[in-house]
């Protein structure tokens, strides 16, 4: 009965802020007030008009479509030899470096780039391209996490020796077996990059120049004018997250049943 209260309680935690949010982006006023005054949707019409909002949906865009392919071209042979090592050590140490940029803030990540990259000699600060390459170092490890489960729980290290032993050298197996096998998982990480990249508030707000803010930086500025507006913003960044939730689920749901099937 205690664990049902608590799991009550932590629902509520949860959901009352953010049905605050979605009641406040229906209100035609918000002031001093538990709830808002009259109905309307013209924020939502606002939102979708307003060129700062508009330009800054599009550089998340940018921006998580550059960090997951990214995540593809580095995260893929990464988690492949990290896979395939025997030496523990290696494996050890490679863990703890690409897992750090989870333990360290976003905001010393931040601080490094500014520092680096505001020289003279490197003055690409406030770059969509910079910006994605902090969004790289911060989402790598998800993605990591999410591929390398998926290579174990898998065994894919049986069906490649099984493919070894009628022939098939390294890049026969990875590009026949391994992707193959792996692209449900693939995908997932994909989504949970995604998400991260396009959610990223820290970071950003630091790094990027005034024409590649992020949709997450304009959105604290807006909760500087209108109630409405910034509740009406929000609720669109929540749904996006939302989504993609239940794109993950999805993929995930796929990568068990490709575990099924091999089993």
């Amino acid at each position: 009965m205690f664990l049902r209260w608590v799991t009550a309680l932590y629902l509520v935690y949860l959901v009352v802020p953010i049905a605050l949010l979605l009641v406040g982006s229906f209100g035609e006023l918000w002031l001093n007030t538990l709830l808002p005054a009259g109905a309307t949707v013209r924020w939502y019409e606002a939102v979708a008009t307003d060129p700062s909002f508009q330009r800054a949906f599009v550089s998340s865009l940018a921006v998580a479509t550059l960090t997951c392919a990214a995540n593809a071209v580095i995260g893929l042979p990464l988690a492949y030899a990290l896979f395939r090592t025997d030496n523990k050590r290696v494996r050890a140490l490679t863990r703890v470096l690409y897992q750090l940029p989870v333990a360290l803030p976003a905001l010393v990540l931040a601080f490094g780039f500014i520092l680096v990259f505001s020289s003279d000699a490197l003055p690409w600060l406030g770059s969509i391209w910079l910006l994605a390459a902090g969004h790289v170092v911060l989402t790598l490890p998800y993605f990591l996490q999410a591929v390398i489960a998926d290579m174990r729980r898998l065994g894919l290290r049986t069906l490649e020796d099984a493919a070894e032993s009628l022939g098939g050298n390294g890049w026969q197996r990875f590009v026949h077996i391994v992707l193959p096998a792996l692209r449900h998982s693939i995908l997932a990480g994909f989504i949970i990059v995604a998400a991260l990249s396009i959610g990223e508030f820290q970071f950003s707000n630091l790094i990027a120049g005034f024409l590649n803010r992020t949709y997450p930086v304009v959105l604290l500025q807006a909760f500087y004018g209108a109630t409405g507006f910034a509740c009406a913003a929000t609720v669109i960044l929540l749904a996006l997250a939302l989504l993609a939730a239940i794109a993950g689920g999805f993929a995930a749901g796929g990568a068990t049943r490709v575990q099924a099937a091999l089993a």
